[in-house]
């Protein structure tokens, strides 16, 4: 029987980004990703010659479902508004994209991937400037910040909510209302930076 190299290796990249966003890439264990995929860890070793190269490719495979599923389409502050919301509910349904951008900013002085993340971040900003022509270079950069920020950061800091809000966390109200600000904070945003262009 051959040996179906895609599938084991997107084992090996599900369970990595599963232990990676629950324990950090320091605190994440080779064993522990291998017994998760089924697989012997020799696999990983084989794939992706370390835990470093598998830390990034778990981030560049993360990143890629996240530009895939959420991309920046139409025009005006319309499309500004349908891809900010589409980003929140995103990362809502799939938190350890931004559980990743937190261990990564806590435990590496440099982004993982850097080169391959770079090219993403270039064309969104392009489809940003796309979207919204009136925008400078380092407003569409400024502003792509402030919305991956905002909508990681929910899912990233929920305790900041449950002390605010308590037993009401998590309920569809209060992501609807969290949803909500987070939109109109782009937007107001977006709309200042337009104003001053």
């Amino acid at each position: 029987m051959a040996w179906d190299t895609e599938r084991t290796r997107g084992l090996l990249l599900e369970a990595a980004a599963e232990e990676f966003s629950a324990h950090g890439f320091a605190g994440a264990r080779v064993d522990r990703i291998a017994a998760a995929a089924g697989v012997n860890k020799e696999r990983i070793y084989s794939y992706f010659g370390s835990k470093e190269g598998l830390s990034a490719a778990v981030l560049e495979h993360c990143l890629t479902a996240v530009v895939d599923a959420v991309p920046i389409t139409g025009e005006g502050m319309e499309a500004l508004r349908d891809y900010t919301a589409r980003l929140f509910d995103y990362h809502r349904a799939h938190p350890r994209f931004s559980r990743l951008m937190v261990w990564e900013g806590l435990e590496r002085g440099e982004p993982i991937a850097a080169e391959h993340r770079a090219a993403y971040s270039e064309r969104k900003v392009a489809a940003l400037r796309a979207a919204l022509p009136e925008l400078s270079d380092e407003d569409a950069r400024d502003l792509l910040v402030t919305i991956i920020t905002l909508c990681d950061g929910y899912g990233a800091f929920a305790n900041v909510e449950r002390l605010y809000f308590g037993a009401a966390t998590g309920t569809a109200e209060r992501i609807a209302r969290r949803r909500d600000a987070v939109v109109a904070t782009v937007l107001a945003t977006a709309e200042r930076m337009r104003q001053s262009a």
